[in-house]
């Protein structure tokens, strides 16, 4: 057994995984004597859904993998030790806090069914004499700070938006502090492959506009990139409906899903950019995308389960079908559109699709097609590099007209295509025809 003078922290890693701004870690080495560090790979991520697909396919499983090792080294440089286990939490937590004697147990706070359910499994495993320390540690605008109870939240983004960002600051990034190494715990795990999952490993498409890695060291390298030496932030507003490359878009998305970069990190570095460069309409249009991203975490916070039953939050009352073949058409790119059969196809062969082919697809899914949106959902719930259950449900609301959208439009693919495709490039390179 350990020596019961030292206060031991324990930090339970979920979708948290980073040193940077993290307030687990934060809280952890500045009350603790020592600090050990512990990720699940849980084999639900796995399980295939009552929608046919695997919650986690092979994409965000290898971008996970990659960001676990990712923070081991970066917890390695503040002398602290990363725990990394291939089973339920529930099955760990509790024997692992008895053998090391944890005084305290530092964790992102969810709110979401399957995630609250695994808190509250962990919760009563552990002894009562162990300290639950949460921390609300994905937003931008902390829940503490908006002014708005939750219940409050507006059903439109621009009230919330406005409301939030004249009024309310964003708060400084937390800082870690350096563990002494003669209270270092040593590990005693090894981080699976990626075929211990049950993937084959692959190389991704040289087509794809996202050939990052995983982890908070390419995170940031992409920020240093995209900022400062290419200074292509000054330009997003007018490129971010791109379909084509890395650059049209700051690709931070599948970095915050599982939050190996924070949102507020990035947003004190365009604060950065703003001072030591310029500031213009894409430099604010970054932050209002970051704004969007907290908007949807305030409405399932709101909602809770309401954002994954077929109603939707505005409780609408639509025919939907579930036809398999369609459903199989719309995946494998067999659509009558060669837009959406395009994006689909990127998809399917990167974990990656833009934010206008996504805006397109679920439209067509939805309006066009009249299938069950929570299929779609599903669907790039599995193969999302960037999957958020906030923003996912979210914006599959909002195209299915069941979310915050008091419009409830519906997305001409056609003109889309012939707008933001106009010479047929993007689908000459997915479907690989001479059409154009």
């Amino acid at each position: 057994m350990q020596n019961t003078t030292l206060k031991t922290g324990l930090i339970w890693y979920r979708n948290d995984l980073r040193t940077r701004d993290q307030q687990s870690l934060s809280f952890a080495t500045n009350e603790c004597d020592r600090v050990i560090a512990l990720y699940c790979i849980d084999p639900r991520y796995f399980e295939t859904t009552e929608f046919g697909f695997k919650k986690t396919e092979k994409f965000r499983a290898k971008f996970l993998l990659e960001t676990i090792n990712d923070l081991k080294v970066q917890l390695n440089q503040l002398n602290i030790d990363l725990f990394v286990f291939h089973d339920r939490p529930e099955n760990i937590i509790a024997d692992f806090c008895e053998t090391y004697e944890v005084g305290a147990l530092y964790l992102q706070k969810e709110w979401t069914s399957e995630e609250l359910v695994v808190s509250n499994k962990v919760k009563n495993s552990i002894q009562p004499t162990i300290k639950w320390v949460e921390s609300f540690d994905q937003f931008l605008f902390h829940p503490d700070d908006i002014n708005i109870p939750v219940s409050n939240i507006p059903q439109v983004y621009t009230v919330f938006r406005k409301k939030l960002e004249k009024y309310v600051d964003v708060r400084q990034e937390a800082v870690p502090a350096k563990m002494p190494p003669e209270n270092r715990i040593k590990v005693k795990t090894q981080i699976p492959q990626l075929n211990d999952l049950g993937f084959s490993d692959y190389k991704i498409s040289e087509s794809t506009a996202f050939p990052f890695n995983g982890g908070g060291t390419e995170a940031y390298k992409r920020l240093n990139n995209y900022f400062f030496k290419s200074k292509k932030l000054g330009v997003y507003k007018k490129t971010r409906n791109g379909l084509l490359g890395k650059d049209y878009s700051s690709k931070f998305s599948p970095w915050l899903a599982n939050g190996s970069i924070s949102a507020k990190s990035i947003y004190w570095q365009v604060k950065n950019f703003e001072t030591s460069n310029f500031k213009n309409q894409s430099t604010y249009w970054l932050v209002f995308e970051l704004i969007w991203r907290d908007y949807f975490k305030y409405i399932s916070l709101k909602h809770g389960n309401q954002i994954f039953k077929l109603e939707g939050i505005l409780k609408k009352d639509y025919q939907w079908s579930s036809n398999p073949n369609l459903v199989e058409k719309w995946i494998h790119g067999e659509t009558r559109s060669d837009f959406v059969n395009a994006n689909m196809i990127e998809l399917k062969e990167t974990g990656w699709m833009s934010n206008r082919g996504r805006q397109n697809v679920a439209s067509f899914f939805a309006k066009d097609l009249e299938l069950d949106w929570r299929i779609g959902a599903a669907y790039f719930e599995s193969q999302l590099l960037d999957y958020d259950v906030h923003s996912n449900y979210g914006n599959w609301m909002y195209v299915a007209g069941v979310g915050n959208d008091p419009r409830d439009r519906k997305f001409n693919v056609d003109l889309q295509a012939e707008r933001y495709d106009s010479t047929g490039k993007y689908r000459r390179q997915w479907l690989q025809t001479t059409l154009f």
